[in-house]
């Protein structure tokens, strides 16, 4: 066993076990000063943790040079594989890295080179290492060594390892120029900086991630559980310094933070998927998964079938492991910085204090809720936080796309946008008196606008809407797909202004039609079109029915009417439609 104290802390180069003691494992471990014998250490280099070996096990120093270790059956396990290298000694240095050197003095070969789980003060990790989570002998959680963390030309990346490998975290730094050298990123006390290989005596080359200074010996430590860790002892108490990801992810966004063939709910709780199909390896430890009641066979697919699950996270697979794929929300931001005439971005933190820690809702819908607030300058804004996970992307860029850049006194105004991790937000000017439906909704006939509002309201929505301008004026030709009272919102003089783009279809002037899947709300598109067919025909179907609803000023397709009478008003708009 070789022994050596630095900075607060013993490190400890021998065999460990765990508990029972019928295996072990040759390591490098840390500790509070010669308080080993207490079980205060935490292992920080494994040279076999894959392979541990039994009671007899031998550790041989060879005199050509290697160190070698054998299982008590004679078979080798691990070799440092310095035979023949003049190799003249063998010492632990004070950074905890075990090193055989020459007669000169120089190093042959050292574990620095060969991180496992951890890295130590002066260690590098290079694009072509990684490290990663470490194994239990005795405390199997199901998934250890499950987790990998490595250097790429972007930044360093946090993988779930299975087949291809999922990156669920990162640092991205800048630069990309990969023909200058081999990148690395190197633990310092202090930081962890990227350098490229040649430049090592220079400023780090790329970016540096700062870590708090060490008061004793630190390390930085990609855990069993995927959090990626920097340690240090203090009163002989293991103190937590920094966790990296912790900052940037939710419990939920760690891959296997519930265990196999177990699901993370929103709320952060573990469950199986379906009763009848699973149940908990352990009910009193609901992390540790799941296991199949009927276990799964290629040969009876006939029997099996897709499970439809809700209010649950999957993390997110943010790159692969060179960089060539991009983040899904890389190729958003680049996708939104090319949009002609692109609307301010605001920060997350700037929205929240806008919105009073969005506590002030002006109302929700199918795609989210909508928040009061107030910018720095004093100006009304309204913010839509957009929810859900398969159509937020595609709502929030059709949002952009259609009124980012262009500009109508009938359209309401985009302000800006903020995309800030899953979250995907709208800022709008803000409409004091509301939504139309407020306005003409009403059993008491004092609460209903007088006449000479509605029809200004009528014609400021055909000015925005179907007649005018989004349809022939535009760049592009703009279909709505999702006109409705609660889409049309009123200033403080009743001036009507459309918003609510998150259906739209954008296609060149040229198109008359286009093929896609009708959405929209019940009432306002028309039935037959069951084709899949999109043309402006449609808008002008549900301005229609808007159009109704002003003039009788209750809804056309209220359920409480007769079903002749409903049917009827409709039939009045298809023929208006036809005949367009």
């Amino acid at each position: 066993m070789l022994l050596r104290e630095a900075n607060g802390a013993q490190f400890t180069c021998g065999f460990q076990c765990e508990e029972d003691c019928t295996s072990y494992i040759f390591s490098i471990f840390i500790s509070p000063k010669k308080d080993r014998a207490r079980g205060l250490y935490r292992d920080v280099w494994s040279a076999n943790p894959h392979y541990p070996v039994k009671d007899n096990a031998i550790l041989n120093f060879t005199a050509d040079g290697e160190l070698v270790l054998k299982d008590g059956d004679g078979s080798i396990v691990w070799t440092t594989n310095t035979a023949g290298k003049a190799v003249a000694g063998m010492n632990l240095t004070d950074t905890g890295n075990l090193v055989l050197f020459d007669d000169q003095k120089l190093v042959v070969w050292q574990s620095f080179d060969h991180p496992t789980n951890s890295l130590l003060h002066g260690q590098k990790l290079f694009t072509d290492q990684k490290l990663k989570s470490s194994v239990s002998l005795t405390k199997s959680s199901g998934h250890e060594d499950m987790y990998s963390l490595r250097v790429t030309d972007k930044g360093l990346f946090a993988y779930v390892e299975s087949n291809p490998p999922q990156a669920y975290f990162s640092l991205l730094v800048n630069g990309n120029d990969t023909n200058m050298g081999r990148r690395y990123l190197r633990f310092l006390n202090g930081s962890l900086s990227f350098f490229i290989d040649f430049s090592e005596s220079s400023d780090p080359a790329d970016g540096v991630i700062g870590i708090p200074p060490a008061s004793s010996a630190q390390y930085l430590k990609l855990k069993r559980n995927g959090h990626l860790k920097v340690h240090e002892w203090h009163s002989e108490v293991l103190t937590t310094i920094t966790d990296l990801t912790e900052n940037t992810l939710d419990e939920c966004s760690y891959p296997l933070v519930c265990g196999r063939n177990s699901i993370c709910a929103t709320d952060g709780q573990c469950s199986c998927p379906r009763k009848e199909y699973f149940r908990r390896v352990d009910d009193r430890k609901p992390n540790l998964g799941c296991s199949e009641i009927t276990p799964l066979t290629c040969n009876s697919t006939k029997d099996q079938d897709f499970i439809t699950l809700k209010n649950i996270k999957y993390f997110n697979s943010i790159a692969d492991m060179d960089g060539k794929r991009k983040r899904d929300s890389e190729m958003e931001e680049e996708y939104l910085d090319q949009v002609p005439g692109m609307p301010n971005r605001f920060s997350y933190q700037e929205l929240k204090s806008a919105t009073e820690n969005f506590s002030k809702k002006l109302g929700e819908g199918g795609y989210g809720s909508v928040f009061e607030g107030t910018l720095g300058d004093g100006t009304k804004i309204a913010v839509k936080c957009l929810e859900g996970f398969a159509h937020v992307k595609k709502s929030f860029l059709a949002e952009v796309q259609s009124i980012g850049s262009i500009h109508h006194v009938n359209l309401v105004r985009l302000r800006g946008f903020c995309t800030w991790r899953s979250q995907r937000l709208l800022v709008y000017e803000f409409m004091s008196n509301g939504s139309l439906d407020r306005w003409i909704y009403h059993e008491v006939r004092e609460h209903i606008l007088e006449w000479e509002y509605r029809k200004k309201i009528i014609l400021d929505i055909a000015k925005a809407k179907c007649l005018a301008y989004l349809h022939e004026d535009c760049r592009k030709k703009i279909v709505h797909l999702d006109t409705k009272p609660q889409n049309i919102l009123l200033d403080n003089d009743f001036n009507a202004k459309v918003s609510d783009f998150g259906l739209s279809m954008l296609t060149d002037k040229s198109q008359t039609e286009v093929m896609t899947t009708i959405k929209g709300t019940f009432g306002y598109i028309v039935p037959e079109w069951q084709s899949s067919i999109i043309t402006k025909k449609l808008d002008v179907y549900s301005f229609g029915i808007v159009l109704l609803e002003i003039l009788c000023v209750r809804k056309i397709f209220d359920r409480s009417i007769l079903e002749e009478k409903f049917w009827g008003a409709r039939n009045i708009v298809r023929f208006s439609l036809q005949t367009h």
